[in-house]
C-alpha cells in the first residue's frame, strides 16, 4: 500500500502508549490501531509529533512500526523526523521494508529562509530515494513557515513528495492558492489537514481531501469527510457541530496530548493515559471536566438513536 497523490479520507494521527512507569505499551497499540481502524480511518500516521517519538528510542521506533503495520490494513505513514539524516534514513528504510506506506518529515528548526527549506526537502527526497514522502508543515510547532511557492517548488522537483500535512494557523488560503496552481498545470498531491479538525469542513471546502491529525473521536471527522463528499454540507456542520466542545477543548495548547490521551483511554482505546516524561498529565478537575463533555455527547448520540 505504497502512498500516493490520491490519498483521502482520514489519516488518523496515532499516540504512543505507555505503562504507568514509561514503559512502552504495545498491548495498547493492538488496541489502540483496532479502535481507529473500527471508526473508519482510511490511513494511521505514527510517530509524530502526538506520538512522542522524540521520546522513543531507535529500538523502540522500530517496534512500534513493525507492531502497527502488522496489524493495520490502511496505509501507515511514518514519522521519520531527525535532526541528521542518518537516523532519517536508517528508520525510513526500516519502516518500508516493515511495509510502511510512506514517511513523513518536519523541517528542522534551524531552515531560515525559503532556499534552505527547498534544498533541505532536495536533500532529504535524495536520500530517501523512491520511498514516498510527507511534508509536515506546522509553524506553530517546527517555527517554520512554509510559503505555497515553496511547497510548489519542492512538490516540482521531487516527484516522490505526495502528500501535505497542513497544520499552518490560519491556513486556509494557503490551501486554495495550492490548489489553484495545480488547477494551473502544477503537480496535484494529496492535502490532508491537522489542528485537532478545528478546521475541517472549511478545509475540505478550499480543497484539501481529508483529516491527518489525531482527535479523539475519529468517527466524527470520517462522518464529516463522508458527508462532505456526498455533498451534503450542512450534514456535515451538523456532525462537526456536535462535536465542537470536545474538539475545542482537546485543542488546548500545552495540555492537548494529555487530554487526548485521557480521553483515549477512557474510550477503551489505551490502557493508561501516560505521557512519558518529560510530559504532564490531567488533574481531577480537568478529568471531570472531559467526563462531563463525554457523557453529555454520549447522551445526543443515544437520543438520536
Amino acid at each position: 500500500m505504497t502512498l500516493t497523490e490520491s490519498a483521502k479520507g482520514v489519516f488518523t494521527i496515532s499516540a504512543t502508549p505507555f505503562h504507568p512507569n514509561g514503559a512502552l505499551d504495545v498491548e495498547s497499540l493492538d488496541s489502540l490501531t483496532d479502535f481507529y481502524l473500527e471508526r473508519r480511518a482510511t490511513g494511521l500516521t505514527i510517530l509524530g509529533i502526538m506520538g512522542e517519538a522524540g521520546k522513543l528510542s531507535a529500538d523502540e521506533s522500530l517496534t512500534v512500526v513493525k507492531r502497527v503495520v502488522a496489524r493495520a490494513n490502511v496505509p501507515v505513514v511514518v514519522g521519520v523526523s531527525s535532526p541528521g539524516f542518518a537516523a532519517m534514513e536508517a528508520l525510513a528504510k526500516s519502516a518500508m521494508d516493515a511495509g510502511a506506506a510512506g514517511v513523513m518529515i518536519a523541517p528542522p528548526a534551524s531552515l531560515k529562509t525559503d532556499g534552505q527549506i527547498v534544498g533541505y526537502y532536495h536533500s532529504a527526497a535524495e536520500m530517501l530515494g523512491d520511498i514516498p514522502f510527507v511534508i509536515q508543515d506546522f509553524p506553530l510547532v517546527t517555527n517554520v513557515a512554509f510559503d505555497p511557492t515553496v511547497i510548489l517548488k519542492i512538490v516540482e522537483d521531487c516527484p516522490t513528495c505526495v502528500m501535505l500535512k497542513h497544520e499552518d494557523w490560519p491556513g486556509l488560503n494557503k490551501i486554495s492558492a495550492l490548489r489553484a496552481a495545480s488547477d494551473n498545470g502544477a503537480r496535484r498531491i494529496s492535502i490532508l489537514c491537522g489542528n485537532g479538525g478545528q478546521f475541517l469542513l472549511e478545509e475540505m471546502i478550499r480543497g484539501a481531501d481529508g483529516a491527518m491529525t489525531g482527535f479523539a473521536f475519529p468517527e466524527m471527522m470520517a462522518d464529516v469527510v463522508d458527508a462532505f463528499n456526498a455533498g451534503d454540507i450542512d450534514r456535515a456542520r451538523d456532525i462537526f457541530d456536535a462535536y465542537l466542545p470536545l474538539v475545542r477543548y482537546e485543542s488546548q495548547p500545552g495540555a492537548g496530548l494529555a487530554i487526548r490521551k485521557y480521553t483515549l483511554a477512557k474510550r477503551g482505546a489505551i490502557a493508561h493515559a501516560t505521557l512519558r516524561k518529560p510530559g504532564g498529565s490531567v488533574n481531577a478537575a480537568t478529568q471531570a471536566e472531559i467526563d462531563a463533555l463525554i457523557a453529555r455527547q454520549e447522551r445526543r448520540l443515544a437520543e438520536r438513536g
